[in-house]
């Protein structure tokens, strides 16, 4: 197996979003009171906490599908995959780096969630096409059962 199957849009997806991230950061440790949530106030780290729980477990079920899945050259199609396309990238961009930032209280998170985003939208249409090519009409039929196919 390539790693490059492995990897997908991945590599890609974090040189885009690595300078924000490292901008970011320095930023924030210059200047924290420009990030800073306050705090967090309790509510916020309370809803931090449990938007994080489903976040980290949907982060790590699609890295072990993938893990898994990919060598043997299967299609993911369940689990998280089941209720969008690319569960690792939309997991993390909205339910693990904002709230975790939050816990840290900085707003960063969701700054270097949003890039991550974009930059997966951005980069995924050539993953998806790979996808469409290797597994041509099950690519299909999988696309028309995502629960969420604009995320």
């Amino acid at each position: 197996m390539k790693l490059k199957t492995l990897v997908g849009s991945g590599d890609r997806i974090m040189l885009l979003t690595s300078p924000f991230l490292i901008v970011g950061l320095t930023l924030n440790i210059l200047f924290p009171s420009l990030f800073s949530v306050s705090g967090p106030p309790m509510m916020l780290r309370a809803i931090s906490i449990v938007v994080l729980i489903p976040g980290v477990t949907i982060w790590i079920w699609s890295v072990v599908l993938l893990l898994t899945r990919i060598p043997k050259g299967e299609l993911i199609t369940y689990g998280p995959y089941s209720l969008v396309k690319h569960p690792l990238y939309a997991g993390v961009a909205f339910l693990v780096l904002p709230w975790l930032g939050f816990l840290f209280n900085t707003w960063l998170g969701v700054l270097i969630g949003f890039v991550l985003y974009v930059a997966s939208r951005l980069f995924s249409p050539e993953e998806e096409k790979t996808l469409s090519q290797a597994f041509g009409s099950t690519w299909d039929e999988y696309c028309h059962k995502i629960v969420i196919p604009w995320l």
